[in-house]
């Protein structure tokens, strides 16, 4: 394997690492965006320290580009004021750099994400994988805002009540941790929760207002073009206590209204229970991406039947 690292962009540099399998193995490279306060480290190592999603990608064959959200990581720093927008536009640079169409796999807040570059950079996606994605502001309904300030605004969303600062970045505390990105999973190992607490990261406060979309400020799609045809895979757990199933499902029944081909896959009915949020960093992290190399398998499978006739 051929590792390169290297930041990418003019207005806030991303960091961007890419694994690379022998030559010869000619699979569609893999694209991986975290979701908000983590990093690419994610897909690196389950929570006790496994080999992760990454190198189970690698060693069937495919080139893996992770990154890391401007503002976070090893990336370079973004502004207090930093959006939805702007993030995009970062990455849509990232797709650049990469130069060919890859899978993108989107995890949370990143989801809305996915959504905005299928449509600005829709010809460097070949398929997207949307793990517990956030939905996007079309059809993402307004929060109830219970307390609002110059300095912070409580909103009580469609599962969870949570405090954003509008002052100062977010750093998720142990309770919202144990709330929102744990939520009922029995798979996450707890022996590994105070060291997982460590590693987040601060997110920027206008992120978190829009992934809440307080006053309808969550990014939405306009134009649709790229959507057309395009296989999409949403894939949720069981015990995520901010996703359950019909939320998810809604999600997929707007892509199929937006001309996409979409399928969703609720764990359980896929022989794997008792996942929460974190499905990369749970105990069975390497079956969840086993399925999700099987899909993608299957999906080469109809690309190249498709080309035959």
């Amino acid at each position: 394997m051929r590792y390169v690292a290297r930041l990418v962009g003019s207005t806030v540099p991303v960091f961007l690492e890419s694994m690379i399998p022998e030559p010869g193995a000619g699979k569609i490279p893999i694209t991986l965006i975290h979701g908000g306060a983590h990093t690419g480290a994610c897909f690196h190592a389950t929570a006790d320290g496994s080999p992760g999603w990454a190198h189970a990608f690698v060693a069937a064959g495919h080139p893996v580009h992770i990154l890391d959200w401007p503002g976070s990581g090893r990336s370079g720093p973004a502004p207090l004021d930093f959006d939805g927008q702007a993030l995009c536009r970062c990455l849509g640079e990232v797709l650049q750099e990469i130069g060919e169409p890859s899978v993108l796999l989107t995890h949370s807040m990143s989801g809305a994400y996915g959504w905005r570059l299928l449509e600005s950079h829709g010809h460097l996606v070949e398929r997207l994988v949307a793990i517990a994605p956030a939905p996007p502001g079309n059809i993402q309904p307004e929060p109830e805002v219970i307390a609002e300030s110059a300095s912070r605004v409580t909103v009580l969303g469609a599962v969870l009540k949570i405090t954003i600062p509008l002052d100062r970045p977010f750093l998720p505390p142990r309770q919202f941790v144990l709330e929102k990105l744990l939520g009922a999973s029995v798979r996450f190992p707890r022996e590994t929760l105070d060291a997982y607490v460590a590693s987040l990261q601060p997110l920027l406060p206008r992120l978190l207002y829009e992934r809440q979309n307080v006053r309808g400020s969550q990014l939405r799609i306009r134009d649709f073009t790229q959507f057309a045809g395009k296989e999409i895979l949403v894939v949720t757990g069981a015990y995520d206590t901010d996703h359950p199933r019909h939320l998810d499902s809604a999600t997929v029944d707007w892509l199929a209204q937006c001309g996409a081909r979409p399928e969703f896959w609720f764990l359980p009915e896929r022989g794997l229970s008792g996942n929460g949020h974190m499905l990369m960093l749970e105990d069975n992290a390497l079956d969840i991406a086993a399925l999700v190399l099987e899909w993608l398998s299957d999906g080469s499978a109809r690309l190249n039947r498709n080309i035959e006739k």
